[in-house]
C-alpha cells in the first residue's frame, strides 16, 4: 500500500447512513395536529409524557445560559440554509431540515414530544458557522456531525479533523478561505480513528496536490489499522442496528429525529483517508508543525482505540479531541461495539488536567469551546468523575450480587455531576454505561441458572401468551397499563405478544404508541431514535434494502489482506461445510503474495505461504479484482471463466468453494421475529 490518499469506508457508520429505506427521511412539512398522529403514524405525547417533561424543567438548571454564550462566542459568519450535495445531486447535509428546532435560549418552548433537556442540546447543536476561538485558531461547526478546526501556521492552514465526507469538508474549507483569505493546507491532524474525523480528507487536498507538495499527515499510532478495519467482521449487524441508533428512517420533526446529542447526524458522501507520515506513538510527544509547537498526549483506548489530544503552548489552547465532549459519552455503543475502558478513560482525563491548568481555551472534536483555565479544569474533573463514578459504583454493586438491570435501575450520579449539562446522557447514558461496566467484567451471564440456557424468545413468547390467558387478555392488560403510563412494562408485555403473533395489528399499534412515549421522554438522542425507529418499523415494516456488501470495498482494499480472510471465515455457512475439505491458493499477482485457504472441521483457515501443491485450485488475480468478486461487483462464474484472471486446477471446485459463503443483506428484523 502506498502513502498517497486511499478511499475507505467505515462499515458500521456507512451502513447507518446507507442501505436503508429512505421513505421516512426528511423534514415533516404537513401541519401537525397536537392530538392526532402525524403522517408517519407517530402519536401525540400523552399526559404522562407531558408530566415527565415538566419534571425535567423543574429538575435541571435551565436558567444557566453559559453554554449558549460560549457556543455563540467568536461567531464570524454562516451559510444561511446550508445544504451540501454529492456528485449525484442528492442532499447529504441539510441544516434547513432542523430549522424547526431553532437555537434560542428559551427552555419553555420544547414540544411535549421532546425531552426539554435533549431539546436544549439540539438547539445548541443547531448553531453553525465559522468561529474565531483564539489567536489564529478557528472552528467550522455544524457542517457535519463533527467540528473541523483550522489553525493558522506559518505557511498555511493546519486542518484538524476534516469532517466525514469530501463534500462537507470542501464546503467548510471553501467557506474558511472565503471569509479569512485563501491559504494552502499545510498539515492535517487526524485526532482519532472514527470516520467523522478523517473521512473528508479528499475534500481539503487532492492526491495530485500531495504528490506535488507533501505535507505532514499526523495521527496516533494504530490509526490506519483501526480506521480501515473497524466493524469489518460484525459490520452488517452493526449497520442494521445503526439505523436504529441514528434514526436514519425517521422524519426530522418534533415527533421524529432531532439530533444525536453528539451533533445532528452523520453525513454520507465520498469518504477518503490519507496514510499518516507522522505517527504519535509515545505517551507524550512534542513536534513543530508548520512553525507551531504541538504537545501530543496519546489517549488510545478511551473514546477511540487510536486517539490523541494536543496542547499548543503559544496559544495556551488544549484540544481534547473526543476524549471529552459536552455530553456523557458511550462506554457501550447501542449499534454494537466492544466495551470501552471507563477506568482508563477517566485516568486519561485526569492526566489532561495538567494541560488545563495552563490553558485559556479548550476545544474539541464536537460541540463548543470553553474559555478560562478554572472552567476548563472544572469541566474535566466533572467528565473524569462521571466515568469513574459509574465504574466504581457499578463494580461495588456487582460485587454485592446485583445484576446489570438492578445496577442500571439503582445507579444515579451525585447532584454535583447530574446537574451539569455536559454530563447529561445526550449520547451515552448512566443506565447503559453501567451495564457496559458489568459486561466488561462479568460478561453476559448474571449468575442466575434460569438465564443460563433460556428458551429462544420466539418460543418463550408463545408460552407466556398462553399462560397469561391468550392474546386478547394480554392486549387488554397492556392497554390498562398504557392508560396508567406504565410504558416500560407495556413494552415488555407487548414485545412477547408481537413475537408470538407478529401479525397481530392491535398489538403492533399499541406497542408502537408505547415506543413513541418512551422515545419522547428519552434524554438521550440515540435512545429516542431507537424507540422511535422501533415504532416506525412496527407501522411500516423493516427496510427493503440493507447494507450492500460492495460498500465494504474501501475498507477491504485498505485493510490488511489477513483481515479480509478473517471476515470471509465468519461468512462460511458452517452446516454446508461439514463434509468439505477444499484447499485453495489465492495468488495476488500485483502484491506478489500467496495465501493458502483451507476448510477443516467446517472452519476456514488461511495462511500466507508458498503455493500449496495439493490445492484443489489456484486463483491468480489482482487484489482489486478479487475484492470485486468477493463483494459481488464481478460475478463469480463469469469472472472465473473469463480471460481476466488465471485458474490452475479445478474451476468447478473453485466455484463450489465460493458457494459456501453467506451473503448477508443487513435487513433482518429487530422489533419482530
Amino acid at each position: 500500500m502506498n502513502s498517497v490518499s486511499k478511499t475507505v469506508l467505515s462499515l458500521g457508520l456507512v451502513a447507518s447512513l446507507f442501505g436503508c429505506d429512505q421513505s421516512g427521511v426528511g423534514s415533516s412539512q404537513m401541519p401537525l395536529s397536537k392530538e392526532q398522529p402525524d403522517e408517519h403514524g407517530f402519536s401525540p405525547a400523552s399526559s404522562f409524557t407531558k408530566e415527565h417533561q415538566a419534571s425535567v424543567i423543574d429538575e435541571l438548571p435551565f436558567e444557566d445560559t453559559e453554554d449558549f454564550e460560549q457556543s455563540n462566542r467568536g461567531f464570524i459568519a454562516k451559510i444561511p440554509g446550508l445544504q451540501v450535495k454529492n456528485q449525484q445531486g442528492r442532499v447529504i447535509w441539510d441544516t434547513q431540515a432542523y430549522e424547526f428546532i431553532g437555537s434560542s435560549v428559551d427552555e419553555t418552548d420544547a414540544p411535549a414530544s421532546v425531552n426539554p433537556s435533549l431539546w436544549r442540546q439540539a438547539k445548541l447543536n443547531n448553531l453553525h458557522g465559522l468561529y474565531h476561538i483564539s489567536e489564529n485558531i478557528y472552528q467550522v461547526r455544524g457542517f457535519d456531525l463533527a467540528n473541523m478546526t483550522i489553525i493558522q501556521g506559518q505557511t498555511g492552514w493546519i486542518v484538524v479533523d476534516p469532517l466525514t465526507t469530501a463534500e462537507t469538508a470542501k464546503v467548510a474549507l471553501d467557506f474558511v478561505n472565503e471569509k479569512l483569505g485563501e491559504r494552502p493546507v499545510s498539515a492535517i491532524l487526524f485526532t482519532h480513528s472514527h470516520i467523522d474525523h478523517f473521512g473528508g480528507a479528499l475534500g481539503i487536498v487532492s492526491n495530485d496536490e500531495l504528490a506535488q507538495r507533501p505535507i505532514p499527515i499526523v495521527a496516533p499510532a494504530g490509526f490506519m489499522e483501526e480506521a480501515t478495519s473497524e466493524n469489518v467482521v460484525a459490520g452488517m449487524a452493526m449497520g442494521r442496528r445503526s439505523m436504529f441508533m441514528y434514526g436514519k428512517r425517521l422524519p426530522k420533526s418534533e415527533r421524529g429525529h432531532i439530533g444525536s446529542g453528539l451533533g445532528k447526524e452523520p453525513a454520507f458522501g465520498s469518504f477518503g483517508i490519507f496514510e499518516p507520515n507522522l505517527t504519535i506513538s509515545e505517551p507524550t510527544e512534542t513536534h513543530v508543525i508548520d512553525g507551531v509547537d504541538f504537545e501530543f498526549q496519546v489517549v488510545s483506548g478511551s473514546e477511540a482505540p487510536s486517539e490523541f489530544t494536543f496542547y499548543i503552548p503559544k496559544y495556551k489552547a488544549w484540544c481534547g479531541a473526543e476524549m471529552v465532549s459536552r455530553t456523557m459519552h458511550n462506554l457501550y455503543t447501542l449499534r454494537g461495539a466492544k466495551v470501552r475502558d471507563a477506568l482508563k478513560w477517566s485516568g486519561y482525563i485526569n492526566d489532561a488536567i495538567e494541560y488545563a491548568e495552563k490553558s485559556d481555551l479548550y476545544f474539541g472534536s464536537h460541540h463548543w469551546p470553553i474559555w478560562k483555565s478554572d472552567k476548563i479544569i472544572n469541566f474535566l474533573k466533572a467528565q473524569r468523575d462521571t466515568y469513574k463514578y459509574i465504574h466504581d459504583q457499578s463494580v461495588r454493586m456487582l460485587n454485592a450480587g446485583l445484576t446489570p438491570e438492578e445496577i442500571a435501575e439503582t445507579l444515579t450520579l451525585p447532584p454535583s455531576l447530574a446537574k451539569n449539562f455536559s454530563n447529561r446522557g445526550y449520547y451515552g447514558t448512566v443506565k447503559h454505561n453501567a451495564k457496559a461496566i458489568y459486561q466488561g467484567y462479568m460478561g453476559w451471564f448474571n449468575g442466575n441458572p434460569a438465564y443460563l440456557d433460556p428458551l429462544p424468545h420466539t418460543v418463550s413468547a408463545e408460552k407466556y401468551i398462553v399462560l397469561m390467558g391468550g392474546a386478547d387478555q394480554v392486549l387488554s392488560n397492556a392497554q390498562k397499563s398504557f392508560d396508567q403510563g406504565e410504558y416500560r412494562w407495556v413494552a415488555e408485555l407487548l414485545n412477547h405478544l408481537v413475537f408470538a403473533e407478529p401479525d397481530n395489528q392491535a398489538a403492533r399499534t399499541l406497542l408502537a404508541n408505547t415506543y413513541d412515549q418512551l422515545g419522547y421522554q428519552a434524554e438521550s438522542g440515540p435512545w429516542r431514535d431507537v424507540y422511535l425507529t422501533g415504532a416506525y418499523e412496527l407501522r411500516h415494516g423493516a427496510p427493503e434494502v440493507g447494507v450492500d456488501i460492495a460498500m465494504m470495498k474501501g475498507v477491504l482494499r485498505e485493510a490488511p489482506v489477513e483481515n479480509f480472510f478473517i471476515s470471509m471465515a465468519s461468512r462460511l455457512i458452517g452446516p454446508d461445510a461439514f463434509d468439505e475439505d477444499y484447499k485453495i491458493n489465492i495468488t495476488f499477482t500485483d502484491l506478489n503474495e500467496n495465501y493458502v485457504l483451507w476448510i477443516e472441521n467446517a472452519v476456514l483457515h488461511h495462511q500466507k505461504a508458498d503455493v500449496a501443491g495439493d490445492a484443489n485450485a489456484t486463483l491468480k488475480v489482482t487484489h482489486e479484482l478479487f475484492l470485486n468478486m468477493a463483494i459481488g461487483e464481478a460475478g463469480i462464474k463469469d469472472t472465473l471463466f473469463s480471460d481476466d484472471l488465471e485458474v490452475d486446477g479445478s474451476k468447478l471446485d473453485l466455484v463450489n468453494f465460493f458457494r459456501l459463503f453467506d451473503k448477508p443483506k443487513g435487513i433482518f428484523n429487530i422489533v419482530e421475529p
